[in-house]
């Protein structure tokens, strides 16, 4: 059975957060609000976690596009290979935000997926919430949008929907109040220069 946790946008409790926190470190997955669309995600390294996560989204894991989510560029560089001057900058103008780059991933990411993950998305949403979770956490999320199989509106917006669809199938989701349907753009820098993937409500003029 789902557990929902009214969590305040602006004023985050701090107790629940580290109670969620502490769900997260022992395997638990959740659903959550970013700058952008709900999310559905664990703690990375939580490999049961993470094929319970591809299950429920129907795809296999090439399939799913998985993003880390981190506090802040300090963490997302531990994730990545060395990133270059014009990509920093343009990560740390737009960051954070409802952006998603992708970058060259490490080994440490590599250990995470079953495939040798060369690429990875890293989020850093200007959410109240998810950064009060990561500072707790002080490690990334792994996560994926979370989808509605629906072409006129393709993402949960309000987390009563959301608990009747996955009551069985994720332990936890943080109502943060009713979420976006706009999607954040999408930007790949792995050759060093950018190229828009998708173009959502991040302002490509930033980069």
């Amino acid at each position: 059975m789902i557990d929902v946790i009214p969590i305040h946008s602006e004023n985050p409790n701090k107790r629940e957060i580290s109670r969620i926190a502490d769900r997260l470190r022992m395997g638990e997955i959740m659903i959550f609000p970013t700058d952008t669309v709900y999310a559905l995600g664990c703690l990375a390294g939580n490999k049961k976690g993470l094929e319970r996560i591809i299950k429920i989204t129907g795809k296999k894991e090439k399939q799913t596009n998985l993003s880390l989510i981190c506090k802040d560029l300090s963490m997302a560089s531990q994730y990545t290979l060395p990133i270059n001057g014009t990509t920093f900058k343009a990560m740390k103008r737009s960051l954070p935000g409802p952006f998603v780059f992708i970058l060259r991933a490490n080994k440490i990411v590599q250990k995470y997926f079953k495939g040798n993950k060369k690429e990875i998305g890293i989020r850093i949403p200007e959410n109240t919430i998810i950064e009060s979770l990561l500072d707790e956490l002080d490690n990334p999320l792994i996560s994926t949008s979370l989808n509605k199989e629906d072409l006129t509106q393709p993402y949960f917006i309000d987390p009563h929907d959301i608990a009747r669809q996955y009551e069985h199938t994720v332990d936890i989701l943080i109502d943060g109040g009713i979420g976006d349907f706009n999607e954040s753009t999408v930007v790949s820098f792995v050759d060093g220069t950018y190229e828009v993937i998708r173009e959502g409500i991040g302002d490509i003029n930033l980069l």
